[in-house]
């Protein structure tokens, strides 16, 4: 199954996502937005016997997939070979920090680049949502937790990154990151590494696979559930791959005008146009 949040005249609504972009439907599921389905028990079966309002596939506009969740928790230094091109070695932890809301953008929105700013990258990640309440997880509770899959683009200002030891600052500009457009549920996907990339303009920037990942999706659960309680709706982005624009030599950021399309393969893919912030 697939979900997804979409903008309408009467506001955010959570819709099940049936059939292809072409001639598919988003039927709306009667909660505002994904998170607030998923804070049923029975979301599942909710979302399955969906008859609200339908939109045609190729005509909706994807807001954030969770436009407001509890918490955005993200993951650095999480693909061998992202870690290697950044002169890192392997983490024995998972590297934590978080975002804002106001960061998040649909799936089609344009990436707003700062002002302040001139370093501005593109980071694809696999992105976990939590589909049940879960604290101290084993593994099994862990996998139970997740109610699907989904993509982000952790567009990163290098340079305010950098200012500090915490990384934060340099990751939740406002209208910066791209989260959608739809939940997947892991029944919809194939066991195995997920082909995960980046282009610019079509340009290939990014081609990695998830089975590079140094902390996979119930690890990070596991880890993550020790410290706080993971709610319905809340996000996990696992990390990029290599192929990163700051590593590069020389580097190379975002500029006005370029489209960049996130994807991860069976899950989903992100297309946004950058445009240099208006003060």
């Amino acid at each position: 199954m697939r979900l997804a949040t979409i903008r309408t005249a009467a506001g955010h609504r959570a819709v099940r996502v049936d059939g292809n972009a072409a001639d598919g439907a988003a039927v709306e599921t009667g909660d505002a937005d994904v998170r607030a389905l998923l804070t049923h028990p029975d979301w599942r079966a909710r979302a399955e016997a969906a008859a609200g309002p339908s939109h045609a596939l190729d005509s909706v506009d994807y807001a954030p997939l969770v436009p407001a969740p509890e918490k955005i928790i993200c993951v650095g230094l999480n693909y061998r070979d992202h870690v290697l091109e950044m002169g890192n070695e392997l983490p024995e932890y998972p590297t934590v920090f978080a975002k804002f809301a106001p960061a998040l953008v649909g799936a089609h929105d344009d990436i707003v680049l700062p002002s302040v700013s001139d370093k501005v990258d593109w980071e694809a990640e696999l992105t976990v949502v939590i589909g049940s309440p879960v604290r101290h997880a084993d593994a099994a509770a862990a996998e139970a937790a997740i109610a699907g899959y989904t993509v982000m683009n952790d567009v990163s200002v290098r340079d305010f990154q950098n200012r500090t030891k915490q990384f934060l600052q340099g990751k939740t500009f406002e209208h910066s990151t791209p989260l959608g457009p739809h939940l997947v549920t892991p029944d919809e996907l194939p066991a195995g590494g997920w082909a995960i990339g980046t282009t610019l303009d079509g340009e290939t920037v990014q081609s990695s696979s998830t089975d590079q990942l140094v902390f996979g999706p119930v690890e990070l659960i596991v880890y993550l559930s020790q410290i706080v309680t993971l709610n319905p709706g809340d996000v996990i982005a696992t990390g990029t791959p290599g192929g990163v624009g700051h590593a590069r030599k020389p580097p190379r950021y975002l500029t006005d005008g370029t489209v960049v399309v996130t994807s991860v393969a069976g899950v989903g893919e992100l297309r946004n146009t950058c445009r240099a912030e208006k003060r």
